[in-house]
């Protein structure tokens, strides 16, 4: 495994920039047909993760990868629990012809370890500040193994109906605790906007047993966000040294939002995932 520590490049005012064009749009679902490819690359599918969606998790990654002429698939992951988001962003793969490299961010992670197996067309996975689980095991576990989650602190619990009657809980991030826990690298204007517009997740996600763990049959890369206040980094850097990732990349000072303050070095990592499995 090779690691590699990636300075920071980009200023919080950029990665402004990129949230408020993502929250004026609807997009991130596909790129469009007109989109230059040699026919040769794969169609980048990203996953993103809990109080998130995914244009405002991937707009950044997702012009540079068309830029860079990648077919690029961003779905609305449901954010039900691993037995609900699974079966759906494996069906969301059957759709995609040809090989497809597979990223996903935080609980993200989890769900493209599941999805992922037994899919021949997977040619890797990349790991962006992400949980990666293994077969048997459950989140809320992983993430108390290593010191450093803000998460716990700054959640509020909202109950909903299920459609079979009985109540779930929701979890959302606590307006005064967004910033700090999720991504305290980007200003106040964008997370903000980000604390309001947030998706919540299913507190099962939490105890959800994983079922499948690809990355001992797909190659996978990694990417810590050296000051994530979500999932601790010590944590990342086990997970990835478990999965025997063929790369680590650290980007320094980076929150957990790192895809949308460095999406260059999340851009690179996923290209170079691409390059080594072709």
């Amino acid at each position: 495994m090779r690691r590699m520590v990636v300075r920071r490049g980009m200023t919080a005012a950029t990665a402004a920039g990129v949230v408020v064009a993502t929250v004026l749009t609807t997009t991130a679902s596909a790129t469009p047909e007109s989109a230059q490819t040699d026919g040769t690359r794969p169609t980048v599918v990203l996953v993103h993760g809990g109080f998130a969606d995914a244009s405002a998790s991937w707009t950044g990654v997702i012009k540079q990868l068309q830029n860079d002429g990648y077919r690029v698939i961003a779905p609305a992951n449901p954010l039900r629990g691993l037995p609900a988001d699974v079966p759906y962003l494996a069906s969301v793969l059957k759709s995609v012809k040809g090989p497809v490299i597979l990223a996903g961010h935080s609980y993200g992670g989890a769900v493209i370890t599941n999805a992922a197996d037994g899919n021949p067309n997977v040619k890797a996975l990349v790991y962006i500040a992400a949980f990666v689980p293994d077969k048997g095991e459950q989140l809320g576990v992983l993430i108390n193994k290593y010191p450093g989650s803000e998460i716990p602190d700054a959640v509020d619990a909202v109950p909903f109906p299920n459609p079979d009657g009985s109540t779930g809980t929701d979890l959302y991030l606590k307006a005064d605790k967004f910033r700090a826990a999720f991504a305290a690298d980007l200003s106040p204007s964008v997370t903000n906007v980000m604390q309001a517009a947030q998706r919540p997740f299913s507190a099962s996600s939490f105890t959800d047993v994983t079922q499948a763990a690809a990355w001992h049959t797909i190659p996978s890369w990694g990417l810590v966000a050296t000051a994530d206040k979500a999932i601790p980094p010590a944590l990342e850097r086990y997970e990835y040294e478990r999965a025997q990732a063929r790369e680590t990349v650290e980007v320094t000072g980076a929150s957990h939002s790192v895809m949308i303050s460095h999406p260059d070095a999340v851009t690179r990592l996923i290209e170079k995932a691409d390059h080594a499995t072709r």
